[in-house]
Order: structure tokens, then C-alpha cells, then sequence
């Protein structure tokens, strides 16, 4: 078994599509299982490199994912139905490929192969005011997704040999691009409408961009043996911001985007909370993108992307 063989399960996903580059980048062996439900073509540049190679297949399948597991020491488990809106309209298809499907890469993965799974830190609901969400609050997930990926966690951290990374909400530019995450959805609205109206707009969250997922990615490979059965936050420190501070940090680029707070109606994602992300900085990673650059950047995507195309529902 080589030492730097990764399996990348949903590896052609908005992460997947950047975590690739970075690994093959540094000399890793990729394999990607991916059913291609979106009908990406968003690894298309790497069909050249001789250490890529790709399954299509859908993860909840044994013979399928037996077979994707073979000689790999690393796997990366993507593969997942991606937000509470997308979870709620299938909710079968969340609950076998959020869970289920772990549940079965547990059981046919050998005792040697070390799992790194992205969770997410909406795992924590509702937090309490101005109170820090760490690794050992308690969860208290309000969707379906957010159920999902924490018992998707603690199955995963039970069978040891692994590392949990409960990310942000992750922000930027990627080759399958995502338009329904917050601020790539509020960057776009600011250019395309000029406006947004503000369902409580206190709620807040913590940020991540997206080249910085891959990164943590990397460095929890290279930092295995002290990082492993261990969950760690991911986020930008600077940025446990109200969709009211992300509103006005958009408007420093985009000086003719208004926005206003309606005094009736709710949101109906309830999550409100700020995290800690002390524990993985203590490890000698730090985010190198900050919500300012992926504002730009996502600025200068637009005029290529069509809303329509570019979303999980």
C-alpha cells in the first residue's frame, strides 16, 4: 500500500473539486468516487496526471466502494447530500448516504486505513449568547443535515483512526461551484439584485474559505499520528459574523448593494453561534484566505455563472 494513496469519496463536489488539485499538487495518488448527480465536469484538467484516476459509482454500493478502498491508506469521505434545504426535499437519500454509507466504510475499511471526514459546525445549533462554541460543547443539531453528519461523526470517531473536522461554512470559488451557501448567495445577490432583505439578521456563524478546506485537509494527512481520534473546529477566527456584519463587509466592495432588516417574518435556518477554532491553530494550522479575498474573487466569477446551474436544489 502506498503511503500517499487517497480515496476522495464525492471527490468532484465543491471541495472535492479544489481538495484534488491540492493533493495531487503535493505528489498524493488520488482516486475519486463519485456518482456525478450534478453532472459536473469540474475534474476535467486532471484527467491528464498519471497519480488521478476516477470511479463512477455511488458510495452506498459494497462491491463498489470495496473496490475503491483497495491499497488506499488515506480516505476522505466527502460523499454526502450537502445542506438541510437539499437534505429536507430527500430525506432517504440524506439519511443512506450521510449515514448509512459511513456506516458501510466502517465496516469494509481495514483497521489501518485512516479516515478524515468533514462534519460541520452547524452540528451546534443554536449556541449560547457570546459564548464560544468549542469541541466540547454539546450538539445540538436542528436539521436533518446537521442530525445526519454528527451521528455520521461519532461513528466514525468510535472506530478510531480517524480525525473529524467540523467546518464552517465554507466560502469561495471552486470548479463545481456552489451559489447556495451564504456568502457566495449574498455576493451574488448584491451584484445581480443591488439588494437583499434581512430575516434576522443577528444570527450568526463562523466562515471558511474554500482553499483553506483543502489545506486543513493536507495538514491533518501530514499530521496524522498527533491529530488522529480527535475532532477539531475549522474556521476563520475574524469571522464569527451576523448575516448583517457579512452584509456590510459586502458593501465595502460593492458600493450600490443595499440591504435592510425586515421587522416580520423569520428565516428558517435557526443556527446561531460563534466558535472556537483555538484547538486546530494549537496543531500549527491557520486559514491563509480571508472573507475579503473570497469576496473578490467571487466578484470576479459572476459574470461567468448562471444561479440556476450552480446549486445543490
Amino acid at each position: 500500500m502506498l503511503e500517499n494513496n487517497v480515496l476522495i469519496t464525492g471527490g468532484a463536489g465543491y471541495i472535492g473539486s479544489i481538495l484534488t488539485k491540492t493533493l495531487l499538487d503535493n505528489n498524493f495518488k488520488v482516486t475519486i468516487l463519485d456518482n456525478f448527480r450534478y453532472e459536473q465536469s469540474s475534474l476535467l484538467e486532471y484527467c491528464a496526471n498519471k497519480n488521478f484516476s476516477i470511479i463512477k459509482g455511488d458510495c452506498r454500493e459494497q462491491k463498489t466502494l470495496s473496490n475503491a478502498l483497495k491499497e488506499k491508506n488515506f480516505i476522505i469521505h466527502l460523499a454526502a447530500i450537502v445542506g438541510a434545504p437539499l437534505c429536507d426535499k430527500e430525506p432517504t437519500i440524506a439519511k443512506t448516504t450521510n449515514f448509512d454509507a459511513v456506516k458501510l466504510l466502517l465496516s469494509l475499511r481495514t483497521s489501518d486505513q485512516k479516515i478524515l471526514f468533514p462534519c460541520t459546525n452547524s452540528g451546534y445549533g443554536i449556541g449560547e449568547k457570546d459564548k464560544y462554541c468549542t469541541e466540547e460543547s454539546a450538539l445540538n443539531p436542528i436539521s436533518l443535515y446537521a442530525k445526519t453528519k454528527v451521528d455520521a461523526e461519532k461513528a466514525i470517531l468510535d472506530s478510531k483512526n480517524s480525525i473529524s473536522f467540523r467546518l464552517a461554512t465554507v466560502f469561495g470559488v471552486s470548479p463545481r461551484m456552489r451559489l447556495d451557501l451564504l456568502v457566495n448567495d449574498f455576493v451574488y445577490k448584491a451584484m445581480k439584485d443591488k439588494k437583499i432583505i434581512l430575516f434576522e439578521s443577528h444570527f450568526k456563524r463562523n466562515y471558511l474559505h474554500i482553499r483553506d478546506v483543502a489545506k486543513v485537509f493536507l495538514h491533518g494527512i501530514n499530521n496524522f499520528s498527533k491529530m488522529k481520534n480527535q475532532v477539531y473546529n475549522v474556521g476563520l477566527s475574524n469571522a464569527n459574523l451576523s448575516k448583517l456584519e457579512l452584509c456590510e463587509t459586502i458593501k465595502k466592495f460593492i458600493p450600490d448593494f443595499t440591504f435592510e432588516e425586515s421587522p416580520i417574518g423569520k428565516d428558517p435556518d435557526k443556527r446561531d453561534y460563534i466558535v472556537s477554532n483555538e484547538k486546530i491553530e494549537k496543531t500549527g494550522f491557520m486559514p491563509e484566505n480571508t472573507l475579503e479575498m473570497g469576496i473578490l474573487e467571487l466578484i470576479k466569477s459572476y459574470p461567468m455563472l448562471n444561479n440556476s446551474k450552480f446549486s445543490n436544489i
